[in-house]
């Protein structure tokens, strides 16, 4: 059997990029990445693809700008690339971009989004300050298959993350984030071990 190829999304420090490595590298997941993209230049991700070994790329937004639809032909250069090099599965780690229905139609439940709330509570950016605002006891992460809509995909793992008295958006972030590097990696192995099966807005795992 032929070993997943990973397509991995990114803009920022790139901490979910390094538990996928970390987790690939320790041989608890199967997979290999394939390619590590960027829409933002010279982020710690990059560097840590390059210090790794791993094919990374820049992908300027900026070379989309006064076409028709800016998002849609950005998305088709990345599917190009994902194309190109053979991606099987797309995971957004930390992809401060929403992707448009060039990509999702492309890989239907086949694109993984790790977000820092347990939805559908929390949407959107700053999930954890929203749970602070609200008086949230418990927070979160999790892993969903991407759709069209923000944050509303089928949900394939959670876990939970109490709120602490004196917590701030900082304090708070960093312990969830401690449970995303767990979480993801786990997500992509029930993958690529063919344990998902999607039925509407509910993921089956098989011998859960």
């Amino acid at each position: 059997m032929s070993v997943l190829r990973l397509g991995i999304f990114v803009s920022g420090r790139g901490s979910n990029l390094q538990a996928i490595i970390d987790a690939i590298e320790a041989g608890t997941l199967e997979a290999e990445i394939a390619v590590v993209i960027s829409n933002k230049p010279g982020v710690p991700a990059l560097g840590r693809a390059e210090r790794h070994g791993l094919t990374s790329v820049f992908l300027d937004p900026k070379s989309v700008a006064g076409t028709p639809d800016p998002r849609q032909a950005y998305d088709r250069k990345l599917l190009e690339q994902l194309q190109h090099h053979r991606v099987q599965l797309v995971v957004l780690a930390g992809y401060m971009k929403i992707v448009t229905s060039v990509l999702i139609d492309a890989y239907e439940s086949r694109i993984m989004n790790i977000h820092p709330s347990l939805l559908p509570s929390f949407p959107g950016l700053r999930a954890q300050q929203q749970a602070l605002d609200h008086g949230a006891k418990v927070a979160g992460c999790t892993v969903h298959f991407v759709t069209e809509g923000m944050d509303t995909g089928p949900i394939i793992l959670q876990r939970a993350v109490p709120v602490e008295e004196g917590d701030t958006e900082d304090i708070l972030s960093e312990r969830i984030l401690k449970e995303e590097h767990g979480l993801l990696p786990r997500a992509i192995r029930l993958f690529a071990e063919g344990r998902l099966k999607v039925e509407g807005r509910a993921v089956h795992i098989r011998d859960a």
